[in-house]
């Protein structure tokens, strides 16, 4: 008598097959992921360090013009006083007092320039740890300035520029650097060197600040707001992140800011170089020296290659470096390598773990399921698995037995039939809603093509500053806003069709191309209204109307002449908040000749003009209260009060108050806000 076969487990086999498919699939593909997503970090972290440090840089750039704007503002001042000695040690405590940067301020007379002074005169301010700024005549036999070299080497130049770093002469321990003007007579002659003390201790103290890769932007969030705030050393805390050194050295390589501050003015940065095997340090500091500014690439162009680096121990790191403006200085931040790669090697091996568990979960549910279904209903499982790919068509076995099986067999048999039916009737309803939506979102892409939407939109100019946003409530929607400057002029304007949807976006399409084609040949906003008015009131078969804010901002005087066609009145914002005074007339579109007027008022420097739509008052939440007028001005006021009056800060502010409002409501019309600062100082 033969022996049977052994019968092998179909549910184990099935499952071990499966089981390694996965895997050769799994690891294949997240391969290629890691291998990407690699590449991709690594230029993501590269950029972050790259504008972090660029930020850095602004700022002290910024100081440094603070510094040399503050003090040369006061030269002709200073030279009009002259005949008043006893005057300039006043002004030298506003230069001190005015800016926080500067730790002192000084000019130094040339020999006997006042007689009844003697030979040395030098009023000096400088501000004290506690903060007070006293007043000093400096300069004698035992501080002689005149013989100093940088009191020589300022006559000489003739000419407004930072001087070489020192230490100051009062404590030897603070590390200064001094912005040198030179002071003439009526004759034009020098007479004195006026200089502004900067402490390099405090320019390292704000670049280190502004240089935590602009706060939690960058942070990886593995929980709650709390929770991000805590620098716990984790390979995804902030504080990992910012282990870097930063640094500022002058053009013969001498160290003016940097973490350690025993390095500062004390210790040469090509000098520190030569301790290292590695030559591309010497050949980055060639290049800050030089006043270029980048990385260090490697072949490929894509990232930054790591070198030795002789404050890194045994790390590897990864430099960026930037001219600071208007010096012959230059910055950097040196980033150990370990910063930029642990995402990425984090990110490995959260993959193999994921994959590792996605393994061994596929092959206990696999087998515990395939061991159930695999015995009387492999063939019908067969055919139902071919149902499942799409296959309506797939012959089923056939039953002998009436029993549960050939009910479910019959069952499956029926639901092939609806399952067709349903499918055909399925795509027909798909192809259609797809259409419709793929319409929605062109016109969608269209109308807000329209609108402006870069921003700043003038970063060039000085005189006026923009930001605006429109939020439909649906697909497309029916407010607008627009500007541009023709002729030193800017013309702008917010509006609010009446109605919702397609039609509301085609009349603010046609609205918005007839603002930009009257206004190129007509600078009167009433005129550009009432031309408007006609256009659209022409056939206006539906009735629909627009109301409509429009104004014309001269940017050399100030002055703004607007027409308000029954519009939300704006807000202006200064050192208060008030409604701007506007006429009452009717929105475009209602009467063919209405007489639109003109108003008039001047803008001052600084001032902001607030425009919005009804979607901001009327915005409702849940229970159905508005947000109301009273709510944007106080919004506005606390922006005042807290000195961040900012057009594109004004609209994320009021668009957050909004939306904490409304909470889960859905948006009941248009939102549109534009906020115009005028910033050109005419005194």
């Amino acid at each position: 008598m033969s022996k049977k076969p052994k019968i092998r487990s179909f549910a184990k086999r099935l499952t071990r097959w499966i089981a390694l498919t996965q895997l050769i699939v799994m690891g294949l593909a997240s391969y290629y992921i890691y291998l990407f997503s690699k590449s991709f970090i690594m230029i993501e972290e590269a950029s972050l360090y790259k504008s972090a440090l660029t930020t850095a840089n602004a700022n002290v750039a910024r100081v440094l013009s603070e510094v040399s704007v503050g003090t040369g503002n006061r030269v002709d001042e200073i030279e009009k006083t002259l005949d008043q000695p006893d005057k300039l040690a006043n002004i030298m405590s506003e230069v001190v007092t005015q800016n926080p940067a500067i730790r002192s301020c000084g000019i130094s007379f040339v020999d006997g320039y006042y007689p009844q002074k003697g030979h040395w005169f030098c009023p000096y301010a400088v501000r004290d740890d506690d903060g007070t700024v006293k007043q000093h005549i400096i300069g004698n036999a035992s501080h002689d300035y005149l013989k100093a070299e940088w009191f020589t080497e300022a006559l000489e130049a003739d000419s407004s520029y930072w001087s070489k770093p020192f230490f100051d002469s009062t404590d030897s321990i603070t590390p200064l650097v001094s912005y040198m003007i030179p002071i003439h007579d009526k004759q034009g002659k020098t007479v004195a060197i006026l200089g502004a003390d900067l402490s390099l201790n405090w320019i390292g103290e704000r670049m280190q600040n502004r240089l935590m890769m602009e706060g939690d932007s960058v942070n990886i969030s593995l929980g709650n707001d709390e929770d991000d705030d805590k620098n716990d050393g984790s390979l995804f805390s902030l504080e990992w992140r910012n282990l870097t050194t930063k640094f500022i050295i002058d053009h013969d390589g001498t160290f003016l800011v940097h973490d350690d501050k025993d390095y500062i003015i004390k210790k040469n940065y090509f000098e520190r170089a030569k301790e290292t095997s590695d030559s591309t340090d010497d050949h980055v500091g060639h290049q800050m020296v030089a006043g270029r500014s980048g990385a260090y690439f490697n072949e490929t162009g894509l990232l930054v290659k790591p070198f030795r680096y002789f404050d890194s121990d045994f790390w590897s790191v990864y430099m960026f470096y930037e001219p600071v403006e208007n010096t012959n200085w230059s910055i950097a931040s040196v980033v150990r390598r370990i910063n930029i790669d642990s995402i990425a090697i984090a990110m490995a091996l959260a993959m193999l773990v994921m994959i590792a568990i996605a393994l061994l979960v596929t092959r206990i549910v696999g087998k515990i399921i395939v061991r159930r279904i695999a015995k009387p209903l492999r063939k019908l499982a067969e055919s139902a698995n071919e149902v499942a790919k799409g296959n309506f068509s797939a012959p089923l076995p056939k039953i002998k037995h009436n029993d549960e099986i050939k009910l479910l067999r019959d069952s499956f048999e029926g639901m092939q039939h609806s399952l067709t039916t349903y499918i055909d009737e399925l795509k027909e309803t798909t192809a259609s809603k797809a259409a419709i939506e793929n319409e929605l979102k062109v016109a969608h892409d269209i109308q807000m093509s329209m609108l402006p939407k870069t921003f700043p939109p003038y970063p060039d100019r000085d005189d006026v500053d923009i930001f605006g946003k429109l939020t439909p409530a649906k697909d497309v929607g029916g407010d607008l806003f627009d500007f541009y400057i023709r002729d030193e002029k800017l013309f702008f304007c917010i509006g609010d069709v009446s109605g919702k949807g397609v039609p509301a976006s085609l009349v603010m399409a046609m609205t918005r191309s007839l603002f930009r084609n009257i206004s190129l040949h007509v600078s009167e906003p009433n005129v550009i209204v009432k031309a408007l008015n006609a256009a659209v009131a022409d056939g206006n078969e539906t009735n629909m109307f627009v109301t409509l804010f429009l104004g014309v901002l001269d940017l050399h005087t100030g002055v703004l002449q607007y027409c308000n066609a029954g519009h939300n009145s704006p807000l202006l914002i200064g050192g208060n908040v008030r409604t701007l005074d506007c006429d009452s007339n009717i929105p475009i579109g209602v009467m063919n000749d209405w007489a639109f007027t003109r108003q008039e008022i001047q803008m001052e420097s600084q001032s902001i003009i607030f425009l919005y739509t009804d979607g901001l008052n009327e915005a409702e939440d849940t229970m159905h209260a508005q947000f109301g007028e009273d709510r944007i001005l106080r919004v506005l006021e606390t922006q005042v009060a807290q000195g961040t009056i900012q057009p594109e800060t004004i609209v994320t502010q009021m668009n957050e108050a909004v939306h904490r409002f409304v909470d889960n409501a859905e948006q009941s019309d248009d939102l549109t806000m534009l906020v115009i600062k005028y910033t050109k100082n005419n005194g």
